[in-house]
């Protein structure tokens, strides 16, 4: 449990030299500074170590038996205590926030309007006595005696003055009320609050209820005087008692109050609003506020998931650790996965625990001893494996709840495979191939990923120092050489893979042929010398030499060999044959028999090559620089062989813990039917593959189909063309959308003087008179049309859809790309 199984043999038979950084991690989180240790870890041959190791100053002898109580919070702790809410696919979790439902556009004023001009109006009319019977149902009520043609009699009794006057008022409020339905005022107050609309409604409410109240007190609405001389007359008096009928004052006061507050309170929602600053809890939620986070427990940086199993003093160190600056995120992540992978065996937990208390910061380390990388050029969250590439555009074709939110890759979304597609120059190497193996970088050296990087050299995939091993195929200098056979010993599979690689872009050569006779000569070859042949040695075999030929035959006869014998014996009879692949395997494998390449892919004892079988025991990071300036056609069969090895490595890797990432910064020519068949068992392995194309030009057109439906991710860049628009634009299919069309359609008038106005109109618009039809109709479009895509991407975005291995769907959306 001390390295927790990471510090064993990579399966790489060695190094030409070791490559010296500085390892001093930079990025947005505290990294830590400190001595480095006193004694470097242990490496595997394959793997030179760093030459200075960073590391942090260890834990105390003696941790605190108790939960130490933090002190200011350190960037890591700030960084690792940060919400992260569960999102859809594609969503940058650290610190999201869902975007707000979408305000309706803003309500016209003309209707508004115009029903406060009707209403005063009326208010006009009715206080002028001037709208017939309006006034006949109070005048029946008070009696026709105190009424006369012009209104109340001048000595009626203020019982029926103040009854009048309230019906008035009232009637006026009610006529209020109705213009406000009709004209939609309240539409008009939503969209003038915004988002504060409760504070609003409660700053209207408590406005209307004092208003009102003053209005009472003041006689100026006669409720009171209506109110008091309905009550008997005995209580007024209170029996002769004059606080007894203080007493009947106040209630009724207290009674008309509450009747006048009580509906403002209703509307205004005043006990949810002015709950909290009574101490109470908020109790109905508010559509227009945002619910509350619920309690979480206690901080991620406490370490609780070790408290809860009995760790506390594992936890009180780390927590100790992260507070005082000396844990990264990378430390974190890769603590917190070593403890995922101790707590399901409870023999483990003490030698966890023992560990964090030896080594602190530097427990579990990665091989390399690195903790970060010597640079980051994009943001990263290793808590959830996500790297953010940018953000969903404010563009009318992206879902309103998407719109601005951070977009990220991550593993999840990886291991269904991303195919990204646009023309040199736009951006795919440094915004999305660069960040994706930046992350998965980061991963392994927590120890939960292994990334194969294969480009075309020149520091585009980043520096030597952020990997375990570089290959610079061609370079005398390189500090490993690369394996034709992945580290296999069955001739057969070999074959195959190399067969892939030499011929599998050849529509004329069947690669199962091209195995058959590889086979044939790699078993025999194996079973003299103990090796398969290097490339020299392989040339001549296929070519046919019979000194090479003679020799092997000759070996296999004398060992007592006669199974191998056949298979030469067979090749030898179908060599020259129309069907035989021999002369275009030579003819391929002459591309790799050249003077730059002279000991590179030998196979002898003093060889050195690195297995990409490696790959699937040890979180590695490896980078392969392919000579493609120089040596192009060669460039391209390895890359179609490093492609081929991929997939017979991790399909038959049995510990599938691991997720393991192949990342093609060029794959032109390298797509075969037989690698989108490996690309679709992908998913399956925990493994996935990032391959960036410059057109589907690139692949043979009878695969585009196959290969769009292999991957479950697709990035399109702008520049492309409309072919291969519309391959796109097929595979992601149609969505249903809501059409309105307007016809216009000329009216003919029947009467002389509706024509001559129509005639009038004409000759000063220069415009006939028309009417407008309108029809709004559901109907299937594309959600990206062939010609969206290749003319109206603008500079610096791409469209991503994205499928997570678990089902999850991300529609298309227009992405503005970081940097």
């Amino acid at each position: 449990m001390d390295n927790d199984g990471t510090h064993g043999a990579w399966g790489a038979r060695g190094a030409r030299g070791a490559r010296p950084h500085d390892g001093r991690p930079t990025g947005p989180v505290p990294h830590p500074a400190g001595p480095p240790p006193a004694a470097p870890p242990s490496y595997p041959p394959a793997v030179p170590p760093p030459a200075r190791p960073p590391a942090a100053p260890a834990p105390p002898a003696a941790p605190p038996a108790h939960a130490p109580r933090p002190g200011p919070a350190s960037p890591t702790a700030d960084w690792l205590d940060a919400p992260r809410p569960d999102a859809g696919p594609g969503i940058w979790r650290l610190h999201h926030v869902p975007r707000p439902a979408e305000r309706p556009g803003r309500p016209s004023l003309v209707g508004p309007a115009a029903t406060l001009v009707l209403w005063l109006l009326l208010w006009l009319l009715l206080s002028e006595r001037a709208v017939p019977y309006v006034f006949k149902p109070i005048e029946i009520i008070t009696g026709p005696e105190w009424w006369s043609f012009g209104g109340l009699r001048d000595d009626a009794p203020p019982l029926v003055v103040n009854s009048t006057t309230l019906y008035y008022q009232l009637l006026v409020l009610g006529l209020g009320f109705w213009a406000a339905r009709i004209g939609g005022w309240a539409d008009v107050f939503r969209h003038a609050a915004g988002p504060r609309l409760a504070r609003a409604r409660l700053v209207l409410t408590l406005g209307g209820a004092l208003l009102t109240v003053w209005l009472v007190w003041t006689r100026r609405v006669p409720l009171a005087d209506l109110v008091f001389p309905a009550v008997p007359t005995s209580w007024m008096q209170g029996g002769g008692n004059r606080y007894a009928a203080l007493l009947v004052a106040l209630v009724l006061y207290a009674l008309i109050g509450t009747a006048i507050v009580w509906p403002f309170a209703r509307t205004g929602h005043w006990a949810t609003e002015l709950g909290p600053l009574l101490g109470r809890p908020r109790r109905t939620p508010d559509p227009q506020r945002p619910a509350p986070a619920p309690d979480a427990g206690p901080p991620r940086s406490q370490w609780p998931a070790l408290r809860a199993a009995g760790a506390a003093e594992a936890a009180d160190a780390l927590t100790a650790a992260v507070y005082a600056g000396r844990m990264n995120d990378v430390d974190c992540e890769r603590v917190r996965h070593a403890w995922t992978g101790a707590r399901g065996r409870p023999d483990r937990l003490a030698s966890f625990t023992e560990t964090v208390l030896r080594k602190g910061a530097d427990a579990f380390l990665h091989p390399s001893g690195l903790r970060d990388l010597s640079r980051r050029t994009v943001t990263h969250d290793p808590l959830t494996g996500q790297v953010r590439i940018g953000e969903c555009a404010d563009d009318p074709r992206n879902p309103y709840p998407r719109r601005g939110s951070g977009l990220a890759l991550e593993p999840a979304s990886l291991g269904t495979s991303l195919l990204v597609v646009g023309p040199p120059g736009s951006g795919k190497t440094d915004r999305v191939v660069r960040p994706v193996v930046e992350s998965l970088a980061l991963r392994a050296l927590t120890g939960q990923a292994a990334v194969l990087a294969v480009g075309g050299g020149g520091g585009a995939l980043g520096p030597d120092d952020a990997y375990d091993v570089v290959i610079r195929i061609g370079d005398p200098a390189s500090p490993h050489d690369f394996d034709l056979y992945a580290g296999t010993t069955d001739p057969d599979e070999a074959a195959a893979a190399l067969a892939e690689g030499l011929a599998g872009d050849l529509p004329t050569v069947d690669t199962r042929r091209a195995a058959t006779a590889l086979g044939r000569l790699l078993g025999p070859y194996r079973t003299v010398h103990g090796r398969f042949p290097a490339v020299p040695e392989l040339r001549e075999l296929l070519e046919g030499s019979a000194e090479a030929l003679g020799a092997l035959r000759d070996a296999l006869a004398s060992g007592g060999h006669h199974a191998m014998l056949r298979e030469l014996e067979a090749g030898a009879r179908h060599a020259g044959s129309a069907a035989d692949p021999t002369a275009v395997l030579a003819d391929r494998v002459a591309t790799l028999d050249r003077p730059a390449f002279a000991g590179f892919f030998a196979t002898g004892d003093d060889a050195r090559p690195f297995s990409l079988r490696s790959l699937g025991r040890h979180p590695l990071r490896v980078r392969i620089d392919l000579p493609e300036r120089v040596h192009a056609e060669a460039s391209r069969v390895l890359a179609r062989l490093v492609l081929a090895q991929f997939n017979a490595v991790v399909a038959a890797r049995t510990d599938r813990a691991q997720f393991v990432c192949l990342v093609l910064d060029d794959a032109t020519h390298t797509v075969t039917a037989e690698t989108v068949r490996g690309i679709r068992r992908l998913r399956s392995m925990n493994a996935g593959a990032v391959l960036a194309l410059r057109t589907l030009d690139d692949v043979p057109e009878t695969l585009h189909t196959a290969l769009l439906g292999a991957f479950g991710c697709a990035m399109v860049f702008p520049g492309l063309t409309t072919w291969d628009g519309k391959r796109f634009a097929e595979a992601w299919g149609k969505e249903w959308v809501e059409v309105r069309e307007v016809a216009q359609h000329g009216v003919f008038a029947d009467q002389p003087l509706t024509r001559a106005l129509h005639s009038l109109r004409k000759m000063a618009t220069g415009k006939a008179v028309t009417t407008d039809a309108v029809t709004v109709r559901q109907v299937e479009r594309e959600r990206w049309s062939a010609s969206a895509l290749a003319y109206e991407l603008p500079p610096g975005h791409a469209v991503l859809s994205l499928t997570t291995v678990g089902g999850e769907h991300m529609p298309p959306l227009l992405v503005r790309l970081a940097g």
